[in-house]
């Protein structure tokens, strides 16, 4: 195969996996700008309303591990398609829905599920099993980026429909635009017995899900790795779901909610890209206490500063640098432990533990507010676990685990 060749279809794999990322994850993270118009039209409350929104955090968890061990054995093309409609299904039905059970069946059983099915366990997963392992540093960081830039140019677009077509038609567009992503599932289909001939090294043979998952729980490192992930998770989640609130809690104009989820996303591109460049050259683990030390000092700050649109707008900035930069290194961690075979599996487990940590971030923040009328209890929270997961991933061995695992 030639040079060229290789290269372009090096890039079309990054296009597939991230644009599929852009659209799924875009879509979800755009859905605080409607949590103001949910409330309105059904009248059940915010605490209600976000228990909706948390459960999609927990689901988007729980379907991750399963949907990469599917994608393992059957391929990610099939996952991929299933995951797709399911994202556009949910997201059409929401408006439709008037009880907290059929939002936590639209938003979080069905788009929730559906883009924990074309989720950063499958995509990670599909492009680490199709790309050399030089390249995979860089290409985690761009999928991710993805995402990121899904959100960035999805809530502008997504006030934008609200202003032509009303909430609802701007939901259901958006669940129609997610149908993009169905070629991509072409692109990535194959599944972990089809591991990239082109690394140069001995493939790691492939486990069974259920001993690589034992093998996988009973090492300290992949334990200590999950836990820092679950923080990741409650401050990704509470800011996704409550940050549009907090700016209006502010006394700022809704324009600027936009464009704070906007900048979250934008940044975030910048934070993945740069991220996916450092795996390469300094140790994860450091680079992984690094953002969540970042996190907590700025919302530290941001507490001590005056509540204005540029304090406001540069908060979500700064969050946007360290928003998902986590994945690169996490996933990487996961593969050089573990090698690529099981990749979706594990790296799924660990996602999982990011999505409890969401769950609570979402409905912790409904319901602190309810109860007090304010958020700052849960960024006192925030702060004190951002702080802990800066120290956890310290003890972490950073050494390829895959023989040890596969001896286990």
């Amino acid at each position: 195969m030639s040079e060229a060749i290789k290269k372009h279809a090096i890039w079309l794999v990054l296009l597939a996996a991230a644009g599929t990322f852009a659209l799924t994850m875009g879509t979800r993270q755009t859905m605080g700008l409607f949590l103001a118009d949910v409330n309105k039209s059904t009248g059940l409350g915010i605490a209600d309303i976000s228990l909706a929104f948390a459960f999609g955090q927990l689901w988007w968890g729980l379907t991750q591990p399963f949907a990469g061990a599917f994608a393992d054995r059957v391929g990610a093309g099939r996952v991929l398609v299933i995951g797709v409609c399911l994202v556009a299904l949910g997201t059409v039905l929401t408006p439709m829905m008037t009880s907290t059970v059929g939002l936590i069946f639209a938003i979080g059983v069905l788009a929730a599920g559906g883009a924990g099915m074309a989720g950063p366990s499958v995509l990670m997963a599909a492009t680490t099993r199709l790309l050399p392992p030089e390249k995979r540093g860089m290409a985690t960081g761009i999928v991710n980026a993805g995402g990121s830039f899904g959100q960035f140019v999805l809530a502008p677009v997504a006030v934008g429909l609200t202003a032509l077509l009303g909430w609802m038609g701007s939901m259901q567009t958006l669940g129609l635009i997610v149908l993009l992503a169905l070629p991509a599932a072409w692109v990535l289909k194959g599944n972990s017995n089809a591991v990239a001939a082109t690394s140069g090294a001995p493939a790691t043979p492939r486990m069974s899900a259920g001993t690589a998952i034992k093998n996988a729980l009973n090492d300290r490192s992949f334990l200590l790795l999950g836990a820092g992930f679950f923080v990741c998770g409650f401050h990704v989640a509470f800011l996704g779901t409550h940050l549009p609130n907090v700016v209006a809690m502010c006394g700022l104009p809704p324009s600027i909610s936009a464009w704070s989820l906007g900048l979250l996303g934008l940044f975030n591109i910048f934070g993945s890209l740069g991220m996916g460049w450092a795996v390469s050259r300094w140790r994860m683990k450091s680079l992984l206490s690094l953002v969540y030390a970042v996190r907590a000092v700025a919302v530290m700050i941001f507490l001590a500063s005056p509540k204005t649109a540029t304090v406001m707008l540069i908060f979500a900035a700064v969050m946007g640098l360290t928003f998902l930069s986590t994945v690169p290194p996490t996933a990487g961690l996961v593969a050089k432990f573990f090698g690529p075979a099981n990749m979706a599996t594990l790296f799924g487990i660990v996602m999982l533990s990011h999505q409890v940590g969401g769950f609570l971030g979402a409905w912790l923040g409904g319901k602190v507010f309810t109860m007090t009328g304010s958020y700052d209890t849960i960024w006192l929270i925030d702060i004190a676990l951002a702080i802990g997961a800066a120290l956890i991933h310290m003890p972490i061995k950073e050494a390829p685990l895959a023989l040890k695992a596969q001896a286990a």
